[in-house]
């Protein structure tokens, strides 16, 4: 096999690209993997056998990049294989460094660990399958990824955020939810000793900086997009495609040296407070029909773009740059004149295979949802004060906006819906009446959404066969309590 310079970044590039397709039983020999002592089936297992074994240099500790002289850092991350198309999935977060409650306080985010480490990876993508052991996973993707100007200042942003809660002393109360691009994950094994942080005597579990899985799909799309199993930005021009291909831009760099992202789309939305939705739609010029049922959500996506996201089709809001790779989803909440919630607020169909298939609550693809970052805007009406609203949308005055991502303790009902769902997923209990529901007063609830011909019979059912399409929910009393309390 060849060898490389470890102090040349295209060098270790080109290097690794002879993984791809293979696996590392393919490429070392048994003698090589006896020796060293690797075999384990440990979580970051596969991420050392790589260093060791593959590009042969000694594990260790220390706090800059695996490939110092090249200021490059090794990352191995997971994929699956979606049952309903055949694609390749991100199956988590990219866990980067561990955080240091007591030490990082004292640290700019240029001389963080994470952004020493990080700012240029080489991303070694294999084909996650549980039953087999590491040295016979497949790896499917190298990526020579440097983190864009735009996306480090975001991150210097969320980076902020953080240190200001640890500062605070609520180093226990960090969420995933608290930032965009940039998160704390949580770290180790169920029971493993809290960690001690310098603002507080209570202690907080151990955490690491990550990139959210929201973020790791955007790289995992530019890779496709390539239609080369090797890739890397720097060679590349970036954003070559516009705002309705769901690579548009919200916010520039010039603009992120002064003011964080939430700050800028919050500032656009005041100008517009007290505005019916007709007056928001005629200041720009749109020419939607103001009889539209999700009008409100159009005039949101106008305003929060500034003007370059319409709300119809490719051109929603969720699908430019920022709102992609932070996760965050724009949600309209329609009241009557009292200030009563018109109805719950759904979100996504239920995935049975992803439920039934995973049972780790933190890679949950409901901890991913409610882990996010939410853009809450709220509409109402100036008179109607019950049933529907019928042509009347146009009327609804904008009342108030803010950023949201579920407190904690909210979470922890989450979780419980969560394992209620699996519970009868996997028993292959999936009906209506098995699940929480409105008359149980909880936060969550599941039903379809939709009519009735459109979920009957029209999921994919992981014990075979398939099943009726629920969607998530939350109840109408609970996003009361978030407006109220924002």
């Amino acid at each position: 096999m060849k060898t490389y310079n470890p102090a040349d970044i295209w060098s270790i590039f080109d290097y690794s690209k002879a993984l791809i397709g293979h696996t590392l039983r393919e490429l070392v020999s048994e003698e090589e993997l006896m020796a060293s002592n690797l075999r384990g089936q440990g979580k970051g297992g596969l991420e050392h056998m790589l260093e060791a074994l593959y590009f042969k240099y000694p594990i260790n500790s220390d706090p800059g990049p695996d490939f110092r002289e090249a200021g490059l850092e090794l990352k191995g991350t997971g994929l699956k294989i979606l049952q309903s198309t055949g694609e390749y999935a991100i199956k988590e977060r990219l866990v980067c460094d561990m955080v240091d409650y007591c030490s990082i306080i004292s640290q700019s985010f240029e001389e963080s660990p994470f952004y020493l480490k990080c700012k240029l990876m080489l991303l070694i993508f294999y084909l996650y399958e549980k039953e087999k052991h590491k040295i016979d996973l497949k790896f499917i993707y190298t990526v020579l990824w440097q983190i864009p100007e735009k996306d480090l200042l975001m991150m210097k942003n969320d980076f902020a955020v953080i240190i200001e809660k640890i500062k605070q002393g609520k180093a226990h109360e960090l969420s995933e939810g608290d930032t965009e691009y940039l998160a704390v994950c949580r770290k180790g094994q169920k029971g493993d000793k809290p960690r001690r942080q310098p603002c507080s005597p209570i202690p907080a579990p151990a955490r690491a900086f990550s990139l959210k899985p929201s973020y790791m799909r955007t790289v995992l799309e530019y890779v496709k997009s390539s239609e080369i199993p090797y890739v890397s930005n720097i060679e590349r021009i970036e954003n070559k495609t516009n705002i309705t291909s769901g690579f548009g831009q919200l916010v520039t760099a010039e603009q992120l040296q002064t003011d964080s992202f939430e700050d800028i789309i919050l500032q656009r939305f005041t100008p517009y407070i007290g505005k019916n939705v007709e007056y928001i739609m005629n200041s720009f010029d749109s020419d939607s029909n103001l009889e539209a049922k999700d009008i409100n959500y159009r005039a949101a996506c106008l305003i929060a773009s500034d003007g370059k996201c319409n709300g119809r089709g490719a051109n929603k809001i969720e699908h430019t740059d920022e709102f992609r790779k932070a996760g965050i989803t724009l949600k309209t909440i329609p009241t009557y004149a009292s200030g009563v919630i018109k109805e719950s607020m759904p979100f996504k169909n239920i995935n049975y295979d992803e439920v039934y298939s995973n049972d780790n609550w933190f890679d949950s693809e409901v901890y991913e949802l409610f882990t996010s970052r939410f853009l809450m805007v709220q509409f109402r009406h100036p008179s109607i004060r019950s049933g529907s609203f019928g042509k009347q949308n146009k009327e609804m005055i904008l009342e108030k906006v803010f950023f949201w991502t579920m407190p904690l303790p909210d979470l922890e009902d989450a979780r419980e819906y969560w394992e209620n769902i699996r519970e009868n997923v996997i028993t292959d209990n999936i009906r209506l009446d098995a699940f929480w529901n409105l008359k149980m007063h909880r936060k969550f609830h599941v039903r379809p959404k939709g009519t009735k011909t459109s979920y009957k019979n029209s999921a994919y059912n992981p014990n075979g066969g398939s099943a009726d399409k629920y969607c998530y929910w939350l109840n109408a009393n609970y996003v009361k309590s978030i407006v109220d309390a924002n």
